[in-house]
């Protein structure tokens, strides 16, 4: 009974005051919770940021992220020329090969005799050519450089050995 002689007593422009008043109570008591739940959201986001470091000055951490990402381009610089010297060296590896067997003499014999063409990236290597003959077996052997006779010409089988193998990777 209390509170309805309290609500009695006071007027109207009073009770609209109070409704008012206890409006604004509940409207900063709403903007205080959300307030609280993105300052939440904030210290998550800066705990990202600072790397659960101790939250210091910006410009110190930017430096220190900047020191960080020279180191890192250090590295990466030489990842890159390590892998630079790396394609050069396998460039100079046998890359192509090819056998062929043929006969010399087309009367008689057999595919006694044979050609191998061994050839690095650029193309560049030796032909080694076995002729088999009643008498014995010689084997030669010739420069390579891009694909062409250096110095020696090729015999027929030799050309096609080479031709073979600079198509056998492609």
């Amino acid at each position: 009974m209390a509170m309805s002689t309290f609500f009695s007593n006071l007027s109207t422009l009073q009770i609209a005051l109070l409704v008012v008043f206890l409006l604004l109570q509940l409207f900063f008591l709403v903007s205080i919770c959300l307030l609280l739940v993105r300052n939440k959201q904030q210290e998550k986001k800066l705990a990202l940021f600072f790397g659960n470091k101790e939250a210091r000055d910006l410009e110190s951490i930017l430096v220190e992220q900047l020191s960080e990402i020279r180191v890192l381009d250090q590295e990466i610089q030489e990842l890159f020329e390590v892998s630079n010297r790396l394609r050069d060296l396998s460039l100079k590896t046998i890359h192509r090969v090819s056998v062929e067997r043929f006969n010399p003499f087309k009367e008689v014999g057999s595919n006694q005799s044979f050609c191998v063409a061994l050839l690095d990236g650029k193309n560049t290597g030796l032909v080694l050519s076995s002729l088999h003959t009643r008498e014995g077996t010689r084997v030669y052997a010739k420069p390579v450089y891009e694909g062409q006779a250096k110095g020696f010409p090729f015999t027929e089988e030799e050309k096609q050995t080479v031709i073979k193998a600079i198509h056998s990777h492609k």
